[in-house]
């Protein structure tokens, strides 16, 4: 299998134990796949989330940084939602359950993914300028999942719902998709979307 998922730091797992571990939790999501589920709960490909700040015209530098740890919530042989965790003061924690389209698509980006030939290491990339999410795969196979940012050899996968103008689970490279992406962005006369205004 050409993906290296990146091992999530033990704190972030053991928080997602804990909360499916917990009826309340379970009980209290707005995931009603959970509540239904009928057998065991796993948590399984743990990704990197990382966010796409700024996303600008005359070639702009992107900016990404590391949000969150996102696990695909397994009920037998499928993903039924997610769990998301966030970096808190005292470490890696549990923040949420969801469901939704970006769960079975996340699914079936990294089933094709796993069809290339390189090797490459799967990220979540979030760009919240386009309410967008994307399968980053990362050219390093081997970096550090907490740091890094968009490569030349990377490739990036947009998931489904993508929006209007960029299509989902095609497969671009960075620099191509970054064009698409600013294409869709009008500049107005303030700071560049996602900077600090």
């Amino acid at each position: 299998m050409p993906l290296h998922v990146p091992p999530a730091p033990a704190p972030a797992l053991r928080s997602v134990l804990a909360a499916l571990g917990s009826p309340t939790a379970v009980r209290e999501a707005r995931t009603p796949a959970l509540r239904s589920a009928q057998g065991p709960l796993s948590p399984e490909l743990p990704l990197p989330v990382h966010v796409l700040d700024r996303i600008g015209p005359g070639g702009v530098a992107p900016v990404t940084r590391l949000a969150a740890w996102r696990f695909l919530i397994h009920d037998a042989d499928r993903a039924v939602a997610a769990a998301d965790t966030m970096l808190t003061p005292d470490g890696w924690a549990f923040s949420h359950f969801f469901e939704g389209p970006y769960v079975p698509a996340t699914e079936l980006a990294l089933r094709q993914a796993e069809t290339v030939t390189t090797s490459y290491q799967p990220r979540l990339l979030s760009i919240p300028a386009l309410y967008m999410l994307a399968l980053w795969l990362h050219a390093d196979a081997e970096a550090d999942a907490a740091g890094g940012s968009l490569a030349p050899a990377d490739l990036l996968v947009p998931l489904a719902p993508a929006p209007p103008g960029i299509a989902a689970h095609r497969v671009h490279r960075v620099a191509d998709l970054l064009r698409l992406m600013t294409r869709r962005i009008t500049p107005g006369p303030g700071p560049l979307l996602g900077s600090p205004a």
